[in-house]
């Protein structure tokens, strides 16, 4: 049988997904009887770790796990390697064009016709599920199914991808199910014990005091009634800092140590409770971190071609407009009304630039699809 490249990177990219649904499920579903002591399992997330950075001096707790664990080495991030898009890829095992999420930056005119959405924030969040039947997410999360096989989940998320990783807490199906994203939660009135007593969430900026905050407000307080059955923290370090300095500086290597700290509070709770040999710890990254080599002002460039790009539209769209949105290392274009004359123009001038990668086009053109 024939196998491609994609298939074998699909396997890999759904590995850890598959590992913990097995921790999860897998005694019922091989009718293997259970064992008296319930299992748990706990996601920590580090945003923007790179593998090439652990080791004993800057992640000792890490370090001394991985020795004592298992090393997945050939895990992938899914293209495009943003945070937004690889969070749900980590919660539903599915890549991007199954799941629905593309990037972290979008064009969804039925949502916003004139701008770029951010796609992990609520009225976003909101609006999408409400045009689609509760489908802005393709694929149930791991959060929910656990949910609907009578288990208790907890997320907690020091960004604002949190809420993308269950966003259905549903009071009736999951009780005492919380989600917290950044300072804010499902359901909503879940934060008020927790800012009466840690106060409201630290600012933008203070990120290692956020992660701080949010790994205390799961280990003390959504943990106070028992582990839950799936847990999920996710740090905002050491991407944060790294995006203001930049990997292996000195304040990118003090945020890896604060997440490291953090490992250890979770580690540290759950040996007092004493269900340490009862959990599956899986620690990961949503993507690596690499520096800037070149920055090109992209619409500047375009319109000195003779396109009409935009980044926001004042009036209506007007058929053959590009939306340009940026996401990292990737931009995504829209042409309005798809019009098949500028595509082609647009992508053969892309073609012939110097600043131009891999191109992926909805619709077959020539040169595509790469074989």
């Amino acid at each position: 049988m024939r196998i491609s490249v994609e298939q074998v990177f699909a396997r890999r990219s759904i590995a850890i997904v598959t590992w913990i649904v097995c921790a999860l499920f897998g005694q019922h579903a091989f009718g293997i009887e259970t064992p008296r002591a319930e299992r748990h399992v706990v996601v920590v997330v580090w945003d923007g770790m790179r593998p090439d950075f652990v080791n004993q001096e800057n992640t000792p707790t890490l370090w001394k796990l991985a020795k004592q664990g298992v090393v997945f080495r050939n895990h992938h991030a899914v293209y495009p390697s943003a945070t937004n898009v690889n969070g749900t890829a980590i919660v539903t095992g599915v890549y991007p064009d199954h799941s629905g999420l593309i990037a972290n930056h979008d064009y969804r005119p039925e949502i916003d016709s004139k701008h770029s959405i951010d796609v992990e924030i609520p009225k976003v969040v909101e609006k999408g599920d409400e045009l689609s039947g509760g489908k802005y997410i393709l694929i149930p999360t791991i959060a929910e199914i656990v949910q609907s096989a009578g288990g208790r989940s907890a997320i907690a998320a020091a960004k604002t991808v949190g809420l993308l990783l269950d966003r259905h807490v549903d009071p009736d199906r999951g009780r005492n199910c919380v989600t917290l994203f950044a300072g804010e939660s499902r359901p909503r009135d879940a934060l008020t014990r927790i800012v009466d007593v840690l106060g409201p969430f630290p600012p933008f900026g203070q990120f290692a005091q956020g992660d701080k905050w949010t790994t205390k407000a799961l280990t003390d307080f959504l943990w106070k009634d028992g582990i839950p059955v799936f847990s999920l923290l996710w740090l905002g370090e050491p991407d944060l800092t790294q995006h203001g300095s930049a990997p292996g500086a000195q304040p990118a290597l003090a945020a890896i140590k604060s997440s490291d700290e953090n490992l250890a509070a979770v580690l540290s709770a759950l040996d007092r409770r004493g269900v340490r040999e009862t959990t599956d710890l899986f620690v990961v990254s949503d993507h690596g971190f690499s520096t800037i080599g070149r920055s090109i002002d992209l619409r500047k460039i375009l319109n000195d071609a003779g396109f009409t790009p935009k980044t926001e539209f004042s009036d209506e769209p007007k058929p053959g407009d590009i939306m340009v949105v940026g996401n990292g290392g990737s931009v995504l274009f829209y042409v309005v009304q798809h019009d098949a004359a500028v595509t082609h123009r647009l992508v053969e001038f892309l073609q012939q630039s110097d600043f131009a990668g891999v191109i992926f086009t909805k619709e077959p053109m020539q040169g595509f699809p790469l074989e």
